[in-house]
């Protein structure tokens, strides 16, 4: 069958050797591929070096495996996410601290399945979907994907040019922005051409940037400690009403990104696993969650630092308040606030202006840098994101900067658009439009995660257990039903009976391609009754487990 792999020639007897589907030290070619092996961006594989003398914890090999952890973690802290940071401080202060906290814990869980189904399988989640769904659902979950990518691209490549805009002091409209952007994406993408390392590296530099310009507002802003740890560890939120609960929700879905899970699974295969070794394989799992448990701390600590300089700085001001601040600072941009008192709302354009009239211009420059850094990053990791998608559901042979073109020409064209037509004060609107769009597309990305890592043939010894499943599927229900929540709040806005009426005819399409999906999850999750007399009218065989794993030889799993 193809794309499978063989077994026999495993010595099944021995205790170092793990018997998976994928259980070759590298991952198997279609059959396309047999004349000159399929490469995706990563070609390079960094190696594993030994360490005797440390048997069960190494930093020489924590090192070794430190790289698609933080790449991973730049998606908690992209612009939409600092936009989100921001925002919750504004609004309800330090309150929310504690769902940014869980949302940030749940991401972790939820990303370690991810890595696992790399490690062991050696193909990431975009491989496995195109291997082991049919090819409607595939093509389905292929588009839905990209729509999730190009959401978020949006998000990253119009924070970087509003970032610019402020640099310039408006001299660089939000077009050019944009334009720069995709210029200097296309040059940073190359750099892996001196070393997968050094393209690490530089990740690192951005990171460590969005750390030291964030860190700078925060020890300027000086915000109150002990309300910093209430907000973090008591999940209250007093005299809170609707703007505080939709802000919550919000937070949840900027955090938990659906091309992020795609990414990590490719990420992780840059690695020397031997997957044949049991053992190889279990210490590349441990280590590379360790990575991601110390990338997602420092994450979680640079939108601590942007929720509580907001949240101290800015909680309960009016616009007559920051425009009179603004006024008397002599600051441009002090017509962006109506003098009247209505609550301040920010984005993270209005961030950066207040920033500069109440903390000086240094803040604002300061803060253009943080958010520059942050949407340059994440531009970048969203393209790779783009890369293994398509590669992996449509299995391209193409160059790779033919590659290149395609999956950044879908993503920027839209945000090209958007840029020339919209004014750089007025973006709100399309923001909450991109958060919906991306909680749409969510569960395309944690059913499949979910479904492959519970299946014993494709996993092995590294499936999940009935905790995990238990665990993981409640995960997947309450984010995606926060995530739903999220968009019935939207959509209710919208004030349109048109409007609605289109809703409602995507929400029927939407809601039974979930519906199927989250059938072929409950099987592998051990459901099997849910599959009696139903598996042949859905072009599945009587085998719910031989249709997911079709290039398997059928007689090993039965036999097994």
């Amino acid at each position: 069958m193809p794309g499978g792999g063989s077994q026999k020639d495993v010595p099944e007897d021995h205790e170092e050797v793990i018997s998976t589907v994928y259980s070759s030290p590298v991952p198997q070619q279609s059959p396309e591929s047999n004349d000159e092996p399929f490469t995706t961006y990563f070609d390079e594989k960094i190696p594993i070096p030994e360490d005797e003398k440390h048997s069960w914890f190494s930093f020489r090999k924590l090192w070794a495996f430190t790289g698609p952890g933080f790449l991973m973690s730049i998606a908690y802290l992209d612009p939409g996410n600092i936009e989100s940071d921001l925002q919750s401080g504004a609004v309800a202060g330090f309150k929310l601290l504690w769902v940014l906290l869980l949302a940030t814990i749940i991401g972790l869980l939820l990303q370690r399945l991810a890595a696992r189904l790399g490690v062991v399988t050696g193909l990431h989640l975009a491989e496995m979907c195109n291997r082991q769904y049919q090819k409607v659902p595939r093509i389905m979950l292929w588009l839905m994907i990209e729509l999730a990518i190009i959401g978020s691209d949006m998000q990253e490549v119009i924070g970087s040019a509003i970032a610019i805009n402020l640099l310039s002091a408006g001299k660089v409209p939000l077009w050019g922005g944009v334009l720069i952007t995709i210029a200097d994406t296309f040059m940073f993408l190359f750099l892996d051409k001196y070393g997968l390392r050094k393209l690490e590296a530089f990740f690192g530099f951005l990171i460590t940037l969005m750390a030291l310009t964030f860190g700078y507002e925060y020890v300027t802003v000086k915000p109150d400690q002990g309300k910093l740890l209430k907000g973090m560890f008591m999940p209250y939120c007093d005299k809170c009403g609707t703007p505080q609960l939709e802000q919550a929700v919000g937070i949840v879905g900027a955090v938990i990104m659906p091309h992020n899970m795609y990414l990590h699974s490719a990420l992780v295969k840059s690695r020397q696993v031997n997957r044949a070794d049991k053992k190889e394989v279990q210490e590349a799992n441990k280590y590379f969650f360790i990575e991601s448990c110390v990338a997602l701390f420092v994450s979680f600590l640079i939108n601590v630092f942007v929720v509580s300089v907001f949240a101290e700085a800015f909680f309960g001001k009016t616009n007559e308040q920051v425009h009179k601040v603004c006024t008397n600072s002599s600051s441009p941009h002090a017509g962006l606030f109506p003098n009247n008192n209505e609550t301040l709302e920010v984005d993270i354009y209005k961030g950066g202006v207040v920033l500069g009239c109440y903390f000086g211009p240094a803040a604002l420059y300061i803060w253009a840098v943080g958010i520059l850094a942050a949407g340059q990053s994440s531009t970048m990791t969203g393209t790779y994101s783009g890369q293994f998608v398509m590669e992996g559901f449509l299995n391209l042979k193409w160059s790779r900067f033919a590659r290149v073109i395609l999956t950044r020409s879908i993503a920027i064209t839209p945000t090209l658009l958007v840029a020339i037509f919209q004014d750089v004060e007025h973006l709100t609107g399309m923001n909450d439009f991109l958060n919906v769009l991306q909680s749409l597309q969510l569960p395309f990305a944690l059913i499949p995660v979910l479904t492959f890592t519970s299946l014993h043939p494709v996993m092995n010894d590294f499936a999940n257990g009935l905790g995990w499943k238990i665990a993981g599927g409640a995960l997947i229900l309450i984010v995606c039903s926060i995530n739903m929540y999220f968009v019935a709040v939207y959509v209710t806005a919208l004030g349109h009976l048109a409007l609605y009426v289109v809703a409602a005819v995507v929400c029927v399409a939407y809601l039974c391609f979930v519906a199927y999906l989250s059938w072929l999850c409950l099987i592998a999750l051990g459901i099997s009754f849910l599959a009696c007399g139903q598996t042949y009218q859905l072009g599945l065989t009587t085998h719910p487990e031989l249709f997911l794993l079709n290039n398997v030889d059928a007689d090993s799993i039965v036999t097994r």
